[in-house]
């Protein structure tokens, strides 16, 4: 099952542990992530469920190619990374 890892910045705001998440697309994961915890969505997806302009999914070592649908495929093994990017001086 893929691991799904949230930066400290957002576990700083909500209560995102890292997880196993069943899912064979990085869309289906993040779902059964989001079926615990509603209010990760809005953090993470815009109205449209795309992925928000600041944010950044990384599978392994590549970042996610699909920023619309998030169909990236997953394999059990593999890591995803959600960083939320900061902004400022």
């Amino acid at each position: 099952m893929p691991r799904i890892a949230f930066t400290p910045n957002l576990r700083r705001h909500l209560d995102c542990p890292t997880q196993d998440a069943p899912g064979t697309t990085l869309r289906a994961a993040l779902d059964a992530v989001f079926a615990g915890n509603p209010r990760l969505r809005a953090y993470l997806l815009d109205e449209h469920g795309r992925l928000r302009k600041h944010v950044t999914i990384f599978i392994n070592d590549r970042p996610s190619a699909d920023r619309t649908t998030l169909s990236d495929a997953l394999a059990p093994a593999d890591e995803v990374f959600v960083f939320q990017a900061l902004s400022g001086g």
